[in-house]
């Protein structure tokens, strides 16, 4: 969030329902968050643990108030998706317009700006710039950097180690990274260790990013345990970096 906007990275199953829990009206302390002010959405890449929302994303915003089309930022794939949305419910959105229930032709249409290396998007509150990471065979897979007057956060997405995202990250006031248990990964498959090695970073190699990158914050997100505990990957992070980490959890507000 920023100057009272809200900017969500990722919609995977439950998006809706997490942002309004921290909204004014369900006791939160974010109006920037009630659920007809979700107006911009950047997709990573598009895996459905990540944008299996969208279609929430999409209507329940307009039905609750949301004017003006969503603003959608992502791989090429994300334009087919909302379009399809549109289609499975076309019959939902006509009732809600044409019917006696309250509400407007334009919210629950959709924007889409496709990602491209470099800034994507910029408002009075932020720039964002995209830059593509190592997720695999996976090649549309983006990662965002949100720049604003006091701060850099970046995200990288789902990715393993990748030179691109430290350059781009480098001083980050907030890196927000994804990561793996190692020692959880010693008990997978072989078939399955080959893929998250191709696809994701582990705990270790998180602490050698992060020592390279010094933010001011490193948050890990997107946590695959795989039976370890969260001191387990915190102590491996620690192995190479001595800042501040924090392993996020649903709904934690970070500054």
């Amino acid at each position: 969030m920023a100057n009272e906007q809200a900017y969500l990275v990722d919609f995977g199953p439950g998006v809706v329902r997490s942002a309004a829990a921290l909204s004014t009206t369900w006791g939160g302390r974010f109006k920037e968050l009630e659920v007809k002010n979700l107006e911009y959405a950047f997709l990573t890449h598009i895996h459905s643990d990540h944008s299996a929302g969208l279609s929430d994303l999409i209507l329940t915003p307009w039905v609750l108030g949301r004017n003006t089309p969503l603003k959608l930022f992502g791989p090429a794939e994300l334009a087919k998706m909302a379009d399809h949305i549109l289609t499975a419910y076309e019959d939902d959105i006509n009732y809600r317009i044409n019917g006696s229930q309250p509400s407007n032709a334009e919210g629950y249409k959709t924007i889409f700006i496709e990602n491209k290396e470099g800034v994507i998007f910029k408002d009075a509150n932020v720039t964002v710039r995209a830059f593509r990471v190592n997720h695999g065979n996976l090649k549309d897979s983006y990662g965002y950097s949100f720049i604003t007057k006091d701060k850099k956060i970046v995200f990288s997405g789902d990715t393993a180690p990748s030179e691109v995202l430290i350059k781009e990250a480098f001083d980050a006031d907030i890196l927000v990274h994804e990561v793996y248990s190692e020692e959880g990964f010693k008990q997978k498959t072989k078939d399955w260790q080959a893929y998250h090695k191709a696809h994701h970073t582990s705990s270790v190699e998180v602490g050698l990013i992060a020592n390279k990158v010094k933010p001011q914050k490193l948050v890990l997100s997107h946590v695959l345990f795989w039976g370890a505990d969260k001191k387990s990957i915190l102590k491996d992070v620690g192995l190479n970096f001595k800042g501040e980490t924090i392993l996020a959890e649903d709904q934690m507000v970070i500054r």
